[in-house]
């Protein structure tokens, strides 16, 4: 939806939080949830989706005329697309994804055929006024090949290959219809990008002259125009979320990225959990019991602790931290698990919900990115006591946010 008539934020909530893989169990979700929400919401504007497609599930939307059905509806109930998440690859609920979420990663062609599909799909939906992004994954999971550099030189250069051939249809796509699309890589705690000097340093030494060698050869043009060309349809995805965990400043990233000349393609709202860790060790055995509903078996939880020299220790997951908290050096511990994004205090517990406020209001000032959209996913496996009804919840995600930019 956009969020006042003379402003260009459009905000949406991602449908990555329903259950179901295949086109029908996402559309099924949509005609539950998004004409209920827009009555509640926005019932004379437009509303915007922010559409989560399984590989399975985008295959079968571009099959006979399911894309013309939903263009259909959407046109019917007043919604429209403009962003759409591919990170997940395949399922993401209800069964254990840990880091198979990164699978498979950007080094294949499983990984480059499925955002093609996701390409056409948004250049069909999406309304001529506004550029469209897709988030994607960091490239892939740095534990993996932590332990071998050479391999990991390769799945970057692969990589950068395999985006820099979405990029060539996606300026296709430009030329031929006017609509810019972008893909947008989303960094966060153990991604082979996971802070902005990583993403800094994978643009100006492995995409840029990589990437801009394969499109100046593909497209018969000159290095630096096709350096520009992957600058335009290249882009971060930046989640409060995974960037609270990773301690990074909301003024100091949008200024080094701006610097680089890496455009944002799409903020994620969303909020960690943050503690401060104590000297008592009763105290802090207190946290340890409630910290462990949130060490669940279906995501991966990273948790990256802060000591008191600013150093930073990282942990794959809250279920393997958490027996080193009682004689940790830590001052504080971040965990990437999405919390709502409306509560601040959760019994002992914190959520990095001032980094939202923060990055909120540095875009009144910041042209950086118009694409906002709520990403808490959690909702299946959050504690009983967090937990109340789906669509009220979503709901109230919204009214914060709203309120939050209306008063910025």
């Amino acid at each position: 939806m956009k969020i006042t008539k003379d402003s260009n934020f459009h905000l949406t909530y991602c449908s990555n939080i329903h259950p179901g893989e295949s086109w029908l169990d996402v559309f099924d979700n949509l005609k539950k949830y998004i004409p209920e929400l827009k009555s509640r919401l926005s019932p004379t504007e437009p509303f915007g989706i922010g559409l989560r497609l399984a590989d399975v599930a985008a295959t079968q939307l571009l099959e006979s005329n399911n894309l013309a059905k939903l263009q259909a509806w959407l046109t019917q109930e007043n919604l429209y697309v403009f962003t759409l998440n591919g990170f997940p690859y395949g399922n993401f609920h209800r069964q254990v994804v840990k880091d198979q979420v990164y699978a498979p990663d950007w080094s294949t062609p499983e990984r480059t055929n499925y955002t093609l599909n996701l390409v056409k799909i948004l250049a069909n939906l999406l309304p001529k006024e506004l550029d469209g992004g897709i988030s994607t994954l960091p490239l892939s999971y740095k534990p993996w090949w932590r332990k071998n550099q050479a391999t990991c030189e390769i799945v970057l250069k692969k990589s950068c290959l395999n985006i820099a051939s979405v990029v060539v249809e996606m300026i296709r796509i430009s030329e031929e219809t006017g609509k810019i699309l972008h893909i947008d890589l989303e960094p966060e705690p153990d991604g082979l990008i996971e802070n902005t000097s990583e993403i800094i340093d994978f643009y100006q030494n492995w995409l840029l002259p990589i990437g801009g060698n394969y499109l100046s050869k593909k497209l018969n043009i000159e290095q630096n125009l096709a350096e520009n060309k992957l600058l335009e349809h290249v882009r971060i995805c930046y989640d409060t979320c995974h960037f609270s965990v990773e301690y990074e400043e909301p003024q100091s990233v949008f200024g080094r990225l701006q610097s680089a000349g890496i455009k944002i393609g799409k903020i994620q709202i969303s909020a960690a959990i943050q503690v401060k860790i104590p000297a008592d060790v009763e105290k802090r055995s207190l946290i340890v019991e409630r910290l462990r509903p949130f060490a669940e078996s279906t995501y991966l939880h990273q948790v990256i602790e802060r000591r008191s020299d600013g150093t930073l220790h990282h942990y794959p997951d809250l279920i393997t931290a958490l027996p080193h908290l009682e004689q940790s050096l830590a001052e504080e511990w971040r965990t990437h698990f999405h919390v709502p994004i409306f509560i601040h205090d959760y019994q002992i517990l914190q959520s990095t919900q001032d980094d939202i406020a923060t990055v909120l209001n540095l875009l009144q000032t910041n042209n950086a990115c118009s694409h906002l959209e709520i990403e808490t996913y959690t909702w299946d496996v959050l504690p009983s006591e967090m937990k109340i009804d789906l669509l009220t919840s979503i709901q109230r995600e919204y009214e914060w946010v709203l309120k939050l930019i209306r008063n910025s």
